[in-house]
């Protein structure tokens, strides 16, 4: 599966998610974009945001508050280049139907949220919308994400092991779930991480995760806004891609066998058959003539059997190894 220009199954992609950081300010939706891209992200993901799409007039003072976080579909369209010219992927959120067509051909992916992941008819359209689908698990168990998986069928889909906690506590991120949900669903697994800090990444990465979103800000303290404190600065973001990056370089690609960085520690670290004491040419050799030292090179121990029995053809002294050009004919 590709998120636009990465590969998930030879890189994890690196997902920043601005979300409503920028508080409506599209020059600070401008600086996440270029902080991620900073960062060395692989993708920015973008809500696109109309409040009337969103949530219904009972509640005005959250109605306010989304629509002063609006963006414009023209904002949006900027963004999603601005991400690309950095060489980075770009999702969105279409958290209104009508934001689907309005952004189509700008989005790298899809993005569904764990609050849509029930949201049948927007499942319905992005099933056919052409860019592959990623799509939280908050809030929902394995049966419900079952469901819109199936619901999606046709697109690409990631699913991210998600807990719709803000910030989640460390004791109920539950990673163990990231592989569960891969093999249960049979798709692409990622994890979008709402816990304080970057310690759970590379932990994801470790148990099978091929992306990691986790929220950005350029300053935790900037406001009272919820989701700056459980999100990454731009320092901590470009931590939390190194920490990625090292616990891929880590998990290496699964040979037991033997690593490039240890073949020449190898003749050190082994033993050879040698003589356990001063042994006279025409001995002929019994298992008490023989020990086993360090380094290797000579006869392997355990292959004994060719010396024994047979005539030393010359002297060889304690500790030195033992091997077919001492026996005589």
């Amino acid at each position: 599966m590709r998120l636009g220009p990465v590969d998930l199954e030879a890189r994890v992609a690196v997902v920043a998610e601005i979300g409503n950081n920028h508080e409506g300010d599209l020059d600070v939706a401008r600086a996440l974009v270029d902080a991620a891209a900073a960062a060395g992200c692989d993708a920015v993901k973008l809500q696109a945001l109309t409040a009337s799409g969103l949530v219904g007039p009972a509640d005005p003072a959250r109605v306010a508050q989304l629509r002063s976080y609006e963006l414009g579909v023209e904002g949006y369209r900027e963004l999603c280049r601005r991400g690309r010219a950095h060489g980075m992927a770009v999702g969105v959120t279409p958290l209104a139907i009508g934001m689907i067509d309005a952004l189509a051909g700008e989005a790298d992916f899809w993005k569904v949220a764990s609050g849509d992941n029930d949201h049948m008819p927007m499942l319905d359209r992005l099933a056919g919308a052409g860019p592959p689908v990623v799509i939280s698990s908050g809030g929902a168990d394995l049966g419900a994400m079952r469901a819109a998986v199936e619901r999606l069928a046709g697109a690409e889909v990631c699913v991210l092991h998600c807990v719709s906690a803000y910030p989640t506590p460390d004791d109920d991120a539950n990673l163990r779930a990231i592989p569960v949900l891969a093999d249960a669903l049979g798709v692409t697994v990622g994890y979008s991480d709402h816990t304080l800090g970057i310690a759970a990444a590379p932990l994801a990465v470790a148990l099978g995760a091929r992306a990691i979103e986790k929220h950005i800000t350029l300053d935790r303290g900037r406001t009272t806004f919820r989701d700056h404190a459980l999100s990454a600065d731009p320092s901590d973001m470009a931590a939390l891609v190194r920490a990625v990056r090292q616990a891929e370089a880590m998990l290496g690609d699964g040979d037991p066998g033997v690593r490039r960085s240890e073949a020449g520690s190898l003749p050190g670290m082994r033993r050879s058959v040698c003589a356990a004491r001063d042994l006279p040419a025409g001995h002929v050799l019994t298992a008490d003539d023989l020990t086993w030292l360090r380094p290797g090179g000579g006869v392997a121990p355990g292959d004994e059997g060719a010396l024994l029995g047979r005539r030393l053809a010359r002297d060889v002294a304690a500790g030195m190894p033992v091997g077919p050009a001492d026996l005589g004919g």
